[in-house]
């Protein structure tokens, strides 16, 4: 008889990665374990037990698949019949270019779809060690448990790295005042008058943007515990740690003013903007773009209300902060994704130093399918490095500097230049666009292997 157990895929975490990689695996039609230690082992960030949490931003970003790398991505995941991609689709909300989504209806149904599927099941408990036969992939993201980190610790024999995530508060709508906020999405993108319309904006003239910069500056913050590093990842950096990089940082970034006209003052333009954007379909909560922060509650209150047309804002959830793990993946993983010192294990999404749900959920779709194809008996040949999905695998499987590792959202910058074309920002469109025909065309080749 045939010891099915051995051909069980087992996955730990439930998150983006994780349930793309059951999904995907179990549509190949291989049998799927999901280990989940939510809700019974809680986190500081997630507050249900739901598959697919979202617990920072609920963006996909840029949808764009012709000049935008991570909009590439999504195509390339619905290419492959993603789960997170269908379900975003199906829970979309209105954001200008952009993918956001109603992310407790996006849960539910990741979750739903999950346990309807024959071939898959969830066990909620916590995995604790690196196990040493069968089949598993780790997709326990930036809020691995303090006893399984310690373990792959132990196993690498490296320095795990760390670095702090920062969430961004919500806002209740009826609380805003929009006799001084207008909606309007940056230089009216979007393809419907709800798309140009999809960014709540609080215009700032200088006095309030110096006034506001200081009350940043001096806010009482989150203290580090001992042996913590402040080690950013520029992509989420709270905004009082960008102001403490120059006074007018946050004006370049996201407060900056371009692309808005204020209604209410037409020929007045703002000396910053805070954009905040629509977090659930109702339209009744928002969040504040851009604006990670480890200040205190009280201290957030404070600062926040200062902001033109939030100052009787009613917050549904202040900002926090939380401890985010990734392994060096350059030193440690094959470019299967497997650990090298136990290669019956895989690891995926945001612990493997990916940013991002998109990019997070793209490497569990990978090691779903790696993992599936091998426990198969399939041969499959190399993920197309000239694909998005072969130019992040690429990155943190090898293409990467391993000293300097850090965590890394898909660009373009990771892509092989396309010859015969010119670099520098003029010839950028027809750059990217040769990009994405590239990608596109060389990622539908390597599906065709799955056929």
């Amino acid at each position: 008889m045939t010891d099915h157990s051995a051909q069980t895929l087992h996955i730990v975490g439930g998150g983006m990665a994780g349930s793309e990689a059951a999904w995907q695996a179990a549509n190949m039609g291989v049998s799927v374990v999901i280990h989940e230690m939510r809700p019974k082992v809680e986190t500081f960030a997630h507050q249900t037990g739901n598959l697919g949490e979202m617990v920072c931003s609920n963006s996909f970003r840029s949808d764009d698949d012709e000049q935008n790398a991570v909009g590439l991505l999504h195509w390339e995941m619905r290419a492959a019949g993603g789960l997170i991609m269908a379900t975003a689709d199906k829970h979309r909300l209105p954001a200008g270019g952009a993918l956001a989504v109603d992310r407790d209806p996006f849960a539910e149904t990741v979750t739903a779809k999950l346990k309807a599927h024959p071939n898959v099941s969830v066990s909620y408990e916590e995995i604790t060690e690196l196990p040493v036969d069968g089949h598993w992939i780790f997709a326990t993201g930036p809020l691995t448990s303090p006893e399984l980190g310690q373990a792959i610790q132990a196993e690498t024999g490296a320095e795990a790295l760390a670095f702090f995530d920062a969430i961004a508060p919500i806002v209740y709508a009826e609380s805003i005042d929009m006799s001084q906020a207008w909606m309007q999405s940056r230089y009216d993108k979007g393809e419907t008058e709800e798309e140009r319309t999809a960014y709540l904006n609080c215009p700032m003239d200088k006095d309030q943007y110096e006034a506001f910069i200081d009350a940043l500056l001096s806010a009482d913050k989150t203290e580090f515990h001992e042996g913590e590093t402040a080690g950013y990842f520029d992509g989420c950096l709270p905004i009082e740690v960008m102001a403490e990089r120059g006074r007018e940082t946050l004006r370049f970034g996201p407060m900056k003013p371009v692309g808005l006209t204020n209604p209410h003052q037409p020929d007045v333009k703002a000396h910053a903007v805070v954009q905040l954007r629509r977090d659930n379909a109702l339209g009744t909560l928002f969040n504040i773009v851009g604006f990670q922060t480890k200040m205190k509650y009280g201290a957030q209150t404070d600062v926040f209300k200062m902001i033109p047309g939030l100052e009787n804002a009613s917050f549904a959830r202040l900002g926090g902060i939380h401890r985010n793990t990734f392994l060096n993946s350059p030193t440690l993983l094959d470019a299967q994704m497997r650990l090298k010192s136990k290669p019956n294990i895989r690891f995926a999404g945001q612990i493997t130093g990916v940013e991002g749900y998109v990019e997070s959920a793209a490497m569990g779709l990978l090691a779903g399918r790696l993992a599936a194809a091998e426990i198969l008996g399939q041969d499959l040949p190399e993920v197309p490095q000239d694909s998005a999905m072969g130019a992040l695998i690429h990155h943190i499987t090898g293409g990467a500097e391993a000293k300097t590792f850090q965590p890394m959202n898909v660009n373009f910058g990771l892509f092989r230049p396309v010859d015969g074309l010119k670099g520098g920002r003029r010839g950028r469109k027809d750059r990217y666009k040769a990009y994405t025909d590239r990608a596109k065309d060389v990622w539908q080749e390597w599906l065709s292997n799955f056929s």
